[in-house]
């Protein structure tokens, strides 16, 4: 297991805090309530390592298969329909969504491999990541992939907690499937709009592993 780069920071800080705290609650309140100081210690320890959690990139073996969509995200699938996209395609498009919790890994990884021929960020309302109106309302960022076999749609979409989208592509720029692509930072979701007609490998409510469960088949 590795930690992200966009985690440096915010561990670093979190650390400072975590030590700073606990030497004046064990200068302080320890001779006074050690009982008291133990439990401060055991909460700020239990925050710090979530903080650190948070940022891991765990080992795996990588799912890689071009005629193969897969995962992007960690986490649950929240939604599996068709709808009307109306962002670039403006037709109708099988969404599939997955909720990522504060407790699942947020790096985001390209589903399939292919040039990026569209790259947005919209500004937007932060409600909770599971709220119908999140994919068309929330700060988010798209990004579409074109490949041999088609053209895909995914969406980084801010939850209620996540203040920043990061997104490494560029139109024109050419991506591996199941290199990382970005990542949200404290709860979010990912949506991917594909072809109607394109054969979904996943269920609803079902768990999920960025760059190793396969979505969908061409």
């Amino acid at each position: 297991m590795t930690i992200h780069r966009e985690g440096y920071k915010t561990i670093a800080i979190t650390a400072l805090l975590f030590g700073l705290l606990n030497l004046v609650s064990f200068s302080f309140l320890s001779p006074i309530l050690p009982w008291l100081a133990l439990v401060f210690f055991v909460v700020t320890l239990f925050i710090f390592g979530f903080i650190i959690s948070f940022f891991r990139i765990p080992n795996r073996v990588l799912t890689i298969d071009d005629n193969k969509i897969i995962c992007p995200a960690d986490g649950k699938v929240v939604v599996i329909e068709e709808v009307t996209e109306v962002e670039y395609f403006k037709d109708k498009r099988i969404q599939v969504s997955i909720f990522m919790s504060p407790a699942n890994v947020h790096v985001n990884r390209n589903p399939m491999s292919g040039e990026v021929i569209y790259n947005a960020y919209h500004k937007g309302k932060y409600l909770v990541a599971w709220h119908p109106k999140s994919s068309t309302e929330n700060e988010r960022w798209s990004v579409v992939t074109r490949n041999n076999h088609g053209e895909i749609l995914y969406k980084q979409i801010a939850g209620a907690l996540a203040k920043r989208i990061c997104n490494y592509t560029s139109v024109g720029q050419m991506v591996n499937q199941c290199d990382e692509y970005g990542f949200i930072k404290f709860g979010s979701r990912v949506d991917i709009l594909l072809p109607v007609g394109t054969k979904i490998e996943v269920s609803l409510n079902q768990a999920v592993k960025g760059g190793v469960t396969v979505l969908a088949s061409w």
